[in-house]
């Protein structure tokens, strides 16, 4: 090959190595916003998800808390409590039904706090957060029933009930109960004037949380397919964007909850404000491990099919398996796949997609590892008197030819 050969030759494989490493770099930034998007569609929009994440809130303490204090003061609100109190008390008793109100304040947080650790009480809230995300998702897209119509807009949480229960737990007297305004424990969520932003998201939303993944993963492939040459490094640098991505999902997670906690909730409301967070960013948590882990297997395997001594070392003491016993093989890699499904410690696991996907990409790795073990350590035919090469440890070679000193 000529000198002009060479460079043209050169300049070819950098060009070509620079559109890699750029769509490896879109990818990336990408699949940060398909892991949002996927987020929001899960976790706003799915019902039994968000039913999961309101029975972690009301069974978390400090959230617990939180809403007693809130229906406490819901209570004293819109019931007369200090009258509610004389009616019960004897006649030479009734003057002090204020103070006896003011006093019972906190006792009745503590109350309503072990009234919330019952299941049934605890249902009521469960109930009530479901019945806003069904009004929420009806209005976002653009639909009617619950109750609520899209010309008003308003979406709203109502613990109205949950109220009531309270108080007659508390022996508040029905007629007084009767009197409490419709509009007592009603946590307005979305106004109107959010509506036509909040729709456009909610449909980019449905788009991109399954259009953005494929392309990602597409983008993936066409970086593998032109890295020719290259293509273990190229699966070597996929796996730490992974490792990245996940990475930086989980730093947004804290620091945006860090950011609105501080923002949104009063100095006595952190504490069941970083709970809420964390229980309804669990999801989000969930697919950033899930990157990291994908991220860690792809490495691992571009680390195994490396030049290293090491990882030639390995691959020569599996060889005798991957050659000759290729069903102990599958198994041995089978088994532990079967019981990460059954433990499906993240989303991608327990749904057919996700199982079909990473199912694929360690088949495809085994059976490039079989590929790259039979061209380095070849079994010699039966009966030939050569010796088998898996204990010639002086001269390994790669799958391109090159030995390994």
């Amino acid at each position: 090959m000529t000198a002009e050969a060479e460079r043209t030759t050169g300049a070819l494989r950098g060009r070509r190595r620079a559109l890699v490493w750029a769509l490896i770099v879109a990818a990336s930034l990408l699949a940060l916003v398909s892991i949002l998007t996927t987020w929001v569609h899960r976790q706003m929009l799915d019902e039994q998800s968000w039913k999961d994440a309101s029975a972690d809130l009301i069974a978390d303490p400090q959230v617990r808390q939180a809403v007693s204090v809130y229906v406490v003061d819901q209570l004293y609100a819109s019931v007369d409590v200090p009258a509610a109190l004389a009616q019960r008390l004897p006649p030479d008793l009734k003057p002090l039904a204020a103070s006896a109100a003011g006093a019972l304040r906190q006792p009745a947080t503590k109350a309503v706090d072990r009234l919330l650790d019952a299941p049934r009480v605890q249902q009521l809230f469960i109930n009530a957060s479901s019945l806003a995300q069904q009004k929420l998702v009806n209005v976002l897209e653009n639909k009617t029933g619950h109750g609520i119509s899209t010309g008003n807009g308003v979406v709203t949480l109502d613990l109205s009930e949950l109220v009531s229960e309270v108080g007659a737990q508390l022996g508040v007297p029905a007629s007084a109960l009767a009197k409490i305004p419709p509009d007592t424990g009603v946590i307005t969520v979305m106004r109107s004037d959010q509506l036509s932003a909040a729709q456009a998201g909610v449909k980019a939303v449905r788009v991109l949380s399954t259009a953005l993944l494929a392309f990602v993963l597409m983008l993936y492939a066409l970086a593998i397919y032109l890295a020719r040459g290259e293509r273990r490094e190229t699966i070597r640098n996929i796996g730490c964007a992974f490792v990245l991505v996940g990475l930086a999902v989980l730093v947004v997670r804290r620091l945006a909850g860090s950011y609105l906690v501080d923002a949104l909730a009063s100095p006595t409301g952190k504490p069941a404000g970083k709970q809420t967070w964390l229980i309804g960013t669990e999801i989000l948590a969930q697919i950033g491990w899930a990157a990291i882990l994908y991220g860690v297997i792809a490495l691992a395997g571009a680390i195994l099919a490396g030049p290293t001594r090491a990882a030639t070392a390995v691959r020569r003491g599996m060889a005798p398996v991957l050659n000759e016993r290729p069903g102990l093989a599958w198994t041995a890699v089978g088994c532990p796949f079967l019981l990460l499904i059954l433990w499906g410690p993240t989303h991608a696991l327990r749904v057919a997609w996700g199982i079909a996907l990473l199912g694929a990409l360690i088949a495809a790795g085994v059976v490039a590892l079989r590929r790259e073990t039979r061209r380095e350590f070849p079994v010699p035919p039966i009966g030939a008197s050569a010796p088998r090469r898996y204990d010639d440890v002086d001269t390994p070679t790669r799958s391109d030819g090159v030995r390994v000193a």
